[in-house]
C-alpha cells in the first residue's frame, strides 16, 4: 500500500514535463537551494532543442510515507508507440489536457488505450492562469470524449484537478485559488490503487523499456507483476508472441528509482519498477520470470507503423569525406540495434545488400531517428517518405489521419482551398474563442511537405496535429509539392557569378563557397519544372571586365532547409544526403543526359 504507479500522458505541449517538473519539485526530490533546469526530464539533447518529450522516463518522489513512480510519455503522435508499452507499467494515470485547446487527437489516443487497460484516470486541466482559457467548455469536451470512448460509470467519475504546472499550484475546485501541488499528489494517493502485490507466487516481471548503462550494458524497466528478486537469482526469459525466446540469465544488478536517479538494491518485490541488469539480449516485450515457472505475460500489441522510407548507402561523389560511419554493416546495425529499442520501427533488408526499408510511425518518428545517426557520426542517404498501401478485402487502400486545425477567422478559407487539394473532408467546425477548430480526415499522404505551407496560410498563427485514424480506399493522385527544382550543372564550388545569373529561376538553397556536384539540387523552382543551372560558373575576365564589379551583384538570402523541411521537400526521383555536417538534396541519376533520357521513358511509359 506504499507504492503507487502512475503514467503522465497528454497531447503534445499540453504541459506533461512541466507537471513532472513541479510534482518532482513540491515531492522533495531536490534541495531548497539546488538549481533545477525546466524540464528537467527532457535530458536528451534533441528533446532540450525541439522542446519536446520524445523518450519515457521515470522518476520516483514520497509524500506522505508513500512512493509514488512518475513516468513521463511523449506527447507528439509518431510517438504513441512510447505511450503504449509504458501504460502496462502503471495502475493509473494523469490525463493532462490544456485549458484553451481542450482534447486533441492524441487525448483521444492515450486516453483510449488507458481505458481499454481499465486504469484509474485523474483528469487534470492544465494551463488555468491562461488569459484565454475555457475550463467549463473543456470539462464538458472531456466528458463526451470519455462517452465517445464508451468509458464504464466508475470511469465517467474521473476526478478533476485543475492546475497551473508554470506556477506550481493545483485545487480540487476551480474557484479556490490553489498554493501548491499537494491536492494532486494527495488525489494521486487516494485514488490511484496500490499495485496488486502479490509476493508469496513465483517471480514475473514484463520488460516495458530498455536503458542502456555505460559500465552493465543493457537494463530492463519494468514492473514486478508478482513475487519477488535478488541479485544473483537466475531467472528465464520468454515472449507471449514469440515462442522462440527462451533463454535464462543471472541477474547482476537491480535497481530502483529514487528521485531521477536508478539507487541499487539487493532485492526487489511485487510492485516495484526496477531497472535489472545481467542480460545483453532481454528486449521489450520479453516476459523474465522464475525458472520453476516460466508464464509469458500478455503484451500490448503496438499499433502497426504507416510510413516507410529507404535508408541507403551514401554513393555520391563527395560520400565518406564528413562520417564516421559510412558503410552497409554500420548502417545496418545501427538501424537494427534502433528497431530492438523502439518497437514502432520495422527494418527490413531489400534485393540490395546497400539499402534497407525502415517503417514509421510519422515523418518525425524517422526524422529523429535520422537526426540521432548523423549526429553520433553516419553517413547515408534517405529516399523520399511513402504511406505504406494495404490491399484489404481486394481494395486497395491507404492509411488516413484525423487533422485538427486552430487557426484565425480570416484563414479558414486558405485551410479550405489546400485541404480540397489535399483530398482532406471536413468532420466538423467549431469556434473556439476567437478561432476556429476545423477537423479533417485526410490521406497522411496529403500531410507530406504541407506544414511550411500551413505555417505560410496563417501567417505562423496556426496550429496543426494529426494522428492515425484508420485504413480506407485509395483517394487517387494528390500533388507532393508545387515546386520543381534547380539542379548543379556541374561539380565544383558555388560562386557569386554563378548564383547571382541562377537566382533569377527560383529560390537558391546554397552560398557561395558552397561544395556541390553535378545532380545535386541547388535551389526551388516556382514554375515547377526541374532546371539545370551553372551556380559554379566563374566570370571571364579581360582589361574590360574586372572581378571586383561582382561587389555590386546582389544574392537573395537563401532558404536554408532543415531535416524535417528537406524529407517534406523530397520528390520520387530525389534522395537526402545525410552526413555529420551536411545535407544534400540530389537526384537519383545524377547524369543529365540519362535523367532526361529516364524521364522521358516514365512519361510516355517506355519499359526498358
Amino acid at each position: 500500500m506504499d507504492i503507487r504507479n502512475v503514467a503522465i500522458i497528454a497531447h503534445v505541449d499540453h504541459g506533461k514535463t512541466s507537471l513532472v517538473n513541479e510534482l518532482l519539485k513540491q515531492g522533495g526530490v531536490f534541495r531548497e537551494n539546488q538549481q533545477v533546469a525546466d524540464r528537467v526530464m527532457d535530458r536528451n539533447d534533441l528533446e532540450r532543442e525541439r522542446g519536446i518529450t520524445i523518450l519515457s522516463k521515470n522518476a520516483a518522489l514520497m509524500y506522505n510515507g508513500v512512493k509514488v513512480n512518475v513516468v513521463d510519455t511523449p506527447g507528439h503522435a509518431d510517438f504513441g508507440g512510447e505511450v503504449e508499452r509504458v501504460l502496462k507499467m502503471v495502475d493509473g494515470v494523469l490525463l493532462v489536457v490544456d485549458s484553451f485547446e481542450g482534447p486533441m487527437p492524441q487525448t483521444r489516443f492515450v486516453l483510449k488505450k488507458a481505458l481499454e487497460l481499465n486504469h484509474k484516470v485523474i483528469v487534470v486541466i492544465n494551463k488555468i492562469d491562461k488569459k484565454d482559457q475555457r475550463v467549463k467548455e473543456v470539462v464538458d469536451e472531456v466528458l463526451e470524449l470519455f462517452l465517445e470512448l464508451d468509458a464504464t460509470e466508475e470511469q465517467l467519475n474521473s476526478p478533476f484537478v485543475y492546475a497551473s504546472a508554470r506556477n506550481g499550484v493545483a485545487t480540487l475546485d476551480f474557484g479556490v485559488e490553489g498554493t501548491n501541488m499537494q491536492p494532486l499528489l494527495q488525489k494521486i494517493i487516494d485514488y490511484i490503487p496500490a499495485p496488486n502485490a502479490d509476493t508469496e507466487s513465483p517471480f514475473q516481471m514484463l520488460v516495458s523499456s530498455t536503458e542502456q548503462n555505460d559500465y552493465l550494458g543493457k537494463l530492463a524497466v519494468g514492473k514486478v507483476e508478482r513475487g519477488t528478486l535478488k541479485v544473483g537469482q537466475t531467472v528465464a526469459v520468454t515472449n507471449y508472441h514469440d515462442e522462440s525466446v527462451s533463454s535464462s540469465f543471472k541477474i547482476s544488478n537491480i535497481f530502483v528509482f529514487e528521485g531521477l536517479k536508478q539507487v541499487p538494491t539487493e532485492m526487489a518485490s511485487a510492485g516495484d519498477i526496477v531497472c535489472l541488469a545481467g542480460s545483453t539480449e532481454v528486449t521489450i516485450g520479453d516476459t523474465v520470470c522464475d525458472k520453476a515457472q516460466v508464464e509469458a505475460i500478455p503484451f500490448v500489441k503496438i499499433s502497426e507503423p504507416s510510413v516507410e522510407m529507404t535508408f541507403s548507402v551514401n554513393n555520391s561523389p563527395f560520400a565518406g569525406k564528413e562520417g564516421k560511419y559510412c558503410t552497409s554493416r554500420h548502417l545496418r546495425d545501427r538501424l537494427i540495434k534502433e528497431s530492438v529499442k523502439d518497437l514502432s520501427l520495422k527494418v527490413f533488408d531489400t534485393d540490395s545488400a546497400d539499402s534497407f526499408r525502415v517503417l514509421g510511425r510519422g515523418e518525425m518518428h524517422i526524422s529523429i531517428l535520422v537526426e540521432n545517426m548523423r549526429r553520433d557520426g553516419y553517413e547515408f542517404q534517405v529516399s523520399m517518405p511513402k504511406v505504406l498501401i494495404k490491399e484489404i478485402d481486394g481494395v486497395k487502400c491507404e492509411p488516413i489521419d484525423r487533422l485538427v486545425i486552430d487557426v484565425p477567422e480570416d484563414s479558414v478559407g486558405n485551410i479550405m482551398v489546400a485541404m480540397g487539394e489535399r483530398k482532406g473532408e471536413l468532420v466538423s467546425l467549431t469556434n473556439v474563442g476567437n478561432r476556429t477548430r476545423l477537423e479533417f480526415l485526410i490521406p497522411s499522404r496529403g500531410l507530406f511537405g504541407y506544414k511550411s505551407q500551413f505555417l505560410t496560410d496563417t501567417r505562423g498563427e496556426g496550429v496543426m496535429s494529426s494522428i492515425f485514424e484508420e485504413y480506407a480506399p485509395f483517394k487517387g493522385h494528390i500533388d507532393r509539392r508545387n515546386c520543381g527544382a534547380l539542379v548543379a550543372y556541374e561539380t565544383g564550388e558555388a560562386v557569386q557569378y554563378g548564383l547571382y545569373n541562377s537566382q533569377e529561376r527560383g529560390r537558391l538553397l546554397i552560398t557561395p563557397g558552397a561544395k556541390v556536384y553535378q545532380g545535386m539540387v541547388v535551389g526551388m523552382n516556382p514554375k515547377g519544372d526541374d532546371i539545370v543551372v551553372n551556380v559554379c560558373k566563374r566570370k571571364q575576365l579581360s582589361n574590360m571586365r574586372s572581378c571586383a564589379s561582382d561587389d555590386a551583384l546582389r544574392l537573395e538570402p537563401v532558404k536554408a532547409l532543415t531535416l524535417e523541411e528537406s524529407l517534406e521537400f523530397l520528390n520520387d526521383d530525389e534522395l537526402l544526403e545525410v552526413t555529420p555536417q551536411s545535407l544534400r538534396i540530389r537526384k537519383i541519376i545524377l547524369d543529365h543526359t540519362q535523367r532526361g533520357r529516364a524521364d522521358f521513358r516514365r512519361k510516355n511509359n517506355i519499359d526498358v
